[in-house]
């Protein structure tokens, strides 16, 4: 069997209607991997792609914003799917605004979805598989914000920053215990989130001329790390943010 073969694994993909969450579901079914979706909006066309590569797919409903829905999240998917062996957080939402005017409101919506939810499906994750005695990948998707500051996203660069120290706490303690917990950090991306900016003449010119590679990145960019993170082949990576960023990092 290849290092990077999912055969037989179910991958819990938050987020994954739509943008970066939907190309790592797709190409997690592509290795192999049967996929549960789970966000507030529906997965189909993700669901059709999957099943299109021949692997199983389940929808479940969740708003990441309410405080149960990480564990209602995980027990609805071990309900369809009958177990769980992969868990993407990719879910996120940002609010933009001066630091002088930024409002508790968007303060706490982005830190309710964007790193309690995250920890919470973790646990929630974790005690799954350690109840089964199996072993399990964790892929939390933090950003170019988890090492940079940014303008205007308080809130989002928090919980991104705290993305990734969670990454590394939980390898910490869950190493010993057969779940791998790692993050993505995607660099700046064609999605729906950055339509604004790509269509910026300025900005655009100003991001492109940052990122080495010249171009904005693909969601299907995003594929073979996510591969990579929720395969055998990474199974003593421990605690890393794995940029997937153009070079963007090292300009």
């Amino acid at each position: 069997m290849s290092a990077f073969d999912l055969t037989g694994k179910t991958a819990l993909v938050t987020g994954a209607n739509t943008g970066l969450g939907q190309a790592i579901a797709i190409a997690l079914a592509g290795a192999g991997a049967d996929i549960v979706a789970a966000g507030r909006s529906s997965a189909a066309e993700t669901g059709k792609a999957v099943t299109d590569a021949g692997r199983a797919f389940h929808e479940v409903t969740a708003d990441f914003g309410e405080p149960d829905a990480p564990a209602k999240a995980m027990d609805d998917a071990v309900s369809a799917a009958g177990q769980v062996d992969i868990l993407v957080n990719n879910a996120g939402i940002i609010r933009r605004n001066d630091a002088l005017e930024f409002t508790e409101s968007d303060w706490d919506d982005v830190m309710n979805v964007n790193i309690r939810s995250v920890f919470f499906l973790c646990q929630a994750f974790a005690r799954h598989v350690t109840g089964r005695g199996a072993t399990g990948k964790i892929i939390n998707i933090a950003s170019m914000l988890s090492y940079q500051g940014g303008i205007r996203v308080a809130s989002y660069t928090s919980s991104k920053s705290g993305v990734m120290g969670l990454t590394r706490l939980l390898a910490n303690e869950w190493a010993g215990k057969g779940i791998n917990v790692n993050a993505i950090a995607p660099g700046y991306f064609a999605t729906n989130n950055t339509e604004a900016l790509r269509a910026d003449k300025t900005r655009n010119a100003e991001i492109l001329g940052r990122i080495p590679a010249g171009r904005w990145g693909d969601p299907a960019d995003l594929g073979g790390a996510a591969v990579f993170l929720s395969a055998s082949a990474s199974d003593y990576v421990h605690g890393t943010t794995l940029p997937v960023d153009g070079g963007w990092l090292s300009r």
